[in-house]
């Protein structure tokens, strides 16, 4: 079973990894964040917006709270600056969420509904592992389109997000 650190760090590693992406991604003209490259999303921009939605959709799951996610599949928002305004409020609300996660939760079961509105349960530190595989998977997909386009965001690995390993004396 995962712990709580482990949600808290990737929590961490996700806002930082997404800081990065975005940053790289606004060096992009709109027309080219939307140029359809061939990738699962087609474009950068749907590939961004469909990591948005679904880490909105598990983190309303987990909280219970409404983040007024459309169905699978739809685009949140078409401005570019919006998503990135909004991405940035997810990842705080995600930290946030992470933060205050009691570890004896994680033994508990989680009642959702899938995408599809079929009605589903598994134990919360499996959603939650599920959650940062589903970011990590996706990332990859926009960092290879960024790649495409022209922009190296650098060393992704978790170990080089500062603050995580530290030289020895």
């Amino acid at each position: 079973m995962i712990g709580v650190e482990y949600c808290r760090l990737m929590a961490r590693y996700n806002r930082w990894m997404n800081e990065r992406m975005y940053a790289a991604a606004a060096m992009l003209d709109d027309i080219e964040r939307k140029r359809d490259r061939g990738a699962f999303f087609g474009s950068l921009q749907r590939t961004l917006s469909h990591l948005l939605w679904g880490d909105r959709t598990w983190l309303g799951r987990f909280t219970g709270q409404d983040y007024g996610v459309p169905g699978y599949g739809a685009d949140l928002f078409d401005d570019f600056a919006m998503l990135a305004r909004e991405r940035a409020l997810t990842d705080a609300a995600i930290i946030a969420y992470c933060e205050a996660l009691d570890p004896s939760a994680l033994a508990s079961t989680l009642a959702y509904r899938n995408a599809a509105g079929s009605a589903r349960t598994a134990p919360l530190w499996v959603t939650l592992a599920h959650y940062f595989n589903h970011q990590t998977h996706h990332r990859g997909q926009a960092l290879t389109l960024l790649t495409q386009a022209g922009h190296d965001i650098g060393a992704t690995d978790l170990a080089a997000m500062p603050g995580v390993v530290h030289a020895d004396s």
